[in-house]
């Protein structure tokens, strides 16, 4: 059976946001990414797995968890190809995650932020749900249809950006702006700002990979 895994990792984290979905959800296994430590001390929380370098968490938190739970600790080299959040991503799906949820992934660090979305495609290649969640945004990447349904929106915006240079043969239904068999290519922001007018939203599309974000002010 699948596992439905959680990253918390060391972006910015709003605490009663990132409680609520720790509280709302059953998670199958909750994977602290370097310095996502900071935040599950602050929360008084105990994750399964912690992973990292540690070279960004804070080194109280750090010693907290390693005197309560050294067992649970993975500590990598900080002089390594991967991301913290991208060991925690690699290690959800060799576990059999079949949806990853990812906090503490976005923040004022672009860099980290369009990485970790690029993370996204690791997932999708593995063919694993996977989305990184924020209070104002939820981002997932697809390859095929996707229907959103109104009552289960995570915003009132729903932004289509293409990942590859061009997303072929896009049909958009049950939106504000639709289109039909349509090129969205990148270097163009077309696709930013959509909503949703219908019981349900759907996004078709002939070849290409495209981001969806979901937001609210």
């Amino acid at each position: 059976m699948k596992k439905n895994s959680l990253i918390i990792t060391g972006g910015h984290t709003d605490l009663p946001f990132t409680k609520k979905q720790l509280q709302e959800e059953v998670w199958d296994c909750v994977i602290c990414a370097d310095s996502g430590l900071d935040f599950c001390r602050e929360a008084g929380f105990l994750p399964d797995v912690i992973l990292g370098d540690f070279d960004s968490a804070d080194p109280d938190a750090l010693r907290f968890f390693r005197e309560r739970c050294p067992e649970r600790i993975f500590t990598f080299p900080a002089q390594k190809d991967e991301t913290d959040t991208e060991l925690a991503l690699q290690y959800a799906i060799r576990e059999g995650a079949g949806r990853i949820t990812v906090l503490g992934a976005t923040g004022t660090r672009l860099d980290h932020v369009l990485g970790n979305i690029h993370l996204l495609k690791q997932a999708m290649d593995a063919d694993t749900d996977c989305c990184i969640l924020d209070a104002h945004n939820r981002i997932r990447m697809i390859r095929r249809s996707l229907v959103i349904r109104r009552d289960g929106q995570f915003g009132r915006y729903v932004s289509l950006i293409p990942f590859t240079p061009e997303v072929r043969g896009l049909t958009l239904t049950g939106f504000a702006y639709e289109v039909r068999d349509f090129t969205l290519a990148s270097g163009s922001a077309r696709g930013v700002s959509n909503e949703i007018r219908e019981d349900e939203a759907r996004i078709e599309m002939k070849s290409g990979i495209l981001l969806v974000i979901e937001s609210r002010d």
